[in-house]
């Protein structure tokens, strides 16, 4: 059983291979819901940054569900780049706009 607030350590291929399959859903669902495809790919998150959404959910999930503040979730995606070195890049150009991320808390 993971330890709360603790990240799992699946790899980064696996975490990888499971934002694939749950980004190539969310395209089906828009584009069976009638969207255009170029009005909606530009907004939706890279597989990376899927990932790194993931890993944030568990990280708010292991805490009882709480919002997190501001601070809170800077420090999360830092213990996320910490724990999966190659999405740095991802997690600080995440960091660089968070205040504008609509899927941030």
């Amino acid at each position: 059983m993971p330890r709360p607030g603790v990240l799992r350590r699946a790899s980064l291929e696996v975490l990888r291979a499971e934002a694939h399959d749950e980004l190539s859903t969310v395209v089906w669902e828009r584009l069976h819901g009638g969207e255009d495809p170029w009005a909606f790919m530009e907004v939706l998150p890279t597989i990376d940054e899927f990932v790194v959404l993931g890993l944030r959910s568990e990280l708010i999930a292991a805490d009882n569900g709480r919002r997190p503040s501001a601070e809170v979730d800077r420090r999360m995606l830092r213990q996320i780049a910490l724990a999966y070195p190659q999405l740095s890049e991802t997690v600080w150009s995440m960091l660089g706009k968070l205040d504008r991320l609509r899927w941030s808390a």
